[in-house]
């Protein structure tokens, strides 16, 4: 018998802001002392009353506008009732029926919605005891759920690489796989290759730690559930860990449905109206920044490097309006005048020019640049001289390119405009 695999992603990201969901706890809790960053508020202890960041809930309304999510006029938090050693509350504020993005989609993968909610604590197990860090407890966390559309693990691989990269990009989250700030669960089961309707079960698979990772259980489990379904047997709907060193899914414990977490508005914070909701401008996506950096003529490894930093992303936009954009990029990419981010956009510039001004293309050397540009561009000189300015910005660049960028722009449309005029 012939299956195909139905995956559906659930993936949970902190939000970088300075302090905690409900509390003015910091959230830069990573290698800190063990119950060093609490209060009564996120340990929740009696009497304390959460107060929403409104900071992460911007970042929130960012995301799902950059997922083409539709944005909620009404949100509002809830209580996901379950008892756990690392839940000081016994219940988890999340969103449920009202979440704060709903739709959207991803490389033409759908997304069910996006919500915002707070972390648990952190369980350590030593020898035969279990220790309880509630450091992370309250620490604002995105969760972004889609539809069960993936049927190959490595669709799965390349569609967290671009959210990632959404992620970074638009400042929302580190997502940090090895500190936690990224976690990943999937929701997986198998159907006869043909059929349409989603089979009766699913099997979670939680505490994954990379990409690879993840594509490597989804391809364990997947094989798990074709034998038992070969062999006539059933599925439990549960919850399943990734043994890596003997290549095997564990049972962890039963999958859980939403009616079992009884889900009630929560009734220490008011809904969170549509003025907040709708106050974010739609920032640029990755996609968006990669068309207009390919529009200027940036190699595509140039283009992913800056839409993965946003910082040297920033620095080119700045020292671009002085140096070409080409030898912009190759100044930061390639650490020409040492670390950029150390060094600071002006003191770039200055030392971009302090270089060129011992090796600028002038006198004969680029007379004969120009003119060689004017007579292989034929097209474009007829265009300016018909009057369209953009033809001479054109020739320019030509000009750069062929000296590698080792001219002054202001001489170098002054010779350019020399051999046309002399040709006319």
């Amino acid at each position: 018998m012939k299956y195909e695999p139905v995956i559906g992603l659930e993936i949970h990201t902190q939000v970088k802001v300075q302090s905690k969901m409900f509390c003015s706890c910091s959230t830069n809790v990573f290698g800190s002392e063990p119950n060093t960053a609490t209060c009564p508020v996120c340990l929740g202890l009696p009497g304390a009353l959460p107060v929403p960041n409104f900071a992460a809930i911007e970042k929130t309304v960012t995301l799902a506008k950059a997922l083409g999510s539709t944005i909620a006029s009404f949100s509002q938090f809830e209580r996901k009732n379950y008892f756990y050693p690392d839940l000081p509350k016994g219940f988890q504020i999340s969103q449920y029926a009202n979440p704060i993005g709903v739709g959207g989609a991803l490389l033409g993968f759908k997304i069910t919605r996006v919500h915002l909610e707070e972390d648990t604590g952190r369980l350590l197990h030593e020898s035969e005891a279990t220790l309880i860090d509630f450091n992370r407890s309250g620490i604002p966390l995105i969760e972004i759920v889609t539809e069960p559309e993936f049927s190959d693990p490595r669709e799965v691989t390349k569609f967290l690489k671009e959210l990632r990269t959404i992620l970074v990009h638009l400042e929302i989250s580190d997502a940090d796989m090895e500190k936690g700030s990224l976690r990943l669960e999937a929701n997986i089961s198998l159907r006869k290759v043909g059929e349409k309707v989603l089979p009766p079960y699913k099997v979670e698979l939680k505490n994954i730690n990379s990409f690879a990772f993840l594509e490597k259980a989804l391809n364990v489990e997947i094989e798990r559930q074709r034998k038992a379904l070969d062999a006539g047997e059933s599925i439990a709907q549960e919850t399943r860990g990734f043994d890596e060193k003997r290549n095997v899914t564990v049972s962890q414990r039963r999958k859980e449905e939403a009616f079992d977490y009884r889900y009630f508005p929560e009734p220490d914070l008011p809904p969170i109206t549509q003025k907040i909701l709708i106050s974010r401008e739609k920032a640029k996506t990755p996609d968006k920044v990669r068309e207009e950096y390919r529009a200027l003529g940036l190699p595509a490894h140039y283009v992913e490097v800056f839409i993965g930093d946003r910082e040297l992303a920033s620095l080119f936009e700045e020292i671009r309006k002085e140096i070409p954009t080409l030898e912009a990029a190759n100044v930061l990419i390639n650490k020409r005048f040492g670390d950029p981010k150390k060094i600071g956009a002006r003191a770039i510039i200055d030392a971009f020019f302090a270089k060129q001004e011992r090796l600028m293309v002038t006198g004969e050397e680029l007379q004969s640049a120009a003119e060689k540009v004017v007579l292989d561009n034929d097209a474009a000189v007829s265009d300016y001289s018909k009057g369209k300015e953009a033809a001479l910005k054109f020739l320019l660049g030509q000009l750069m390119k062929v000296t590698k960028g080792r001219v002054s722009p202001d001489e170098g449309k002054e010779a350019l405009k020399k051999f046309i005029h002399a040709r006319a």
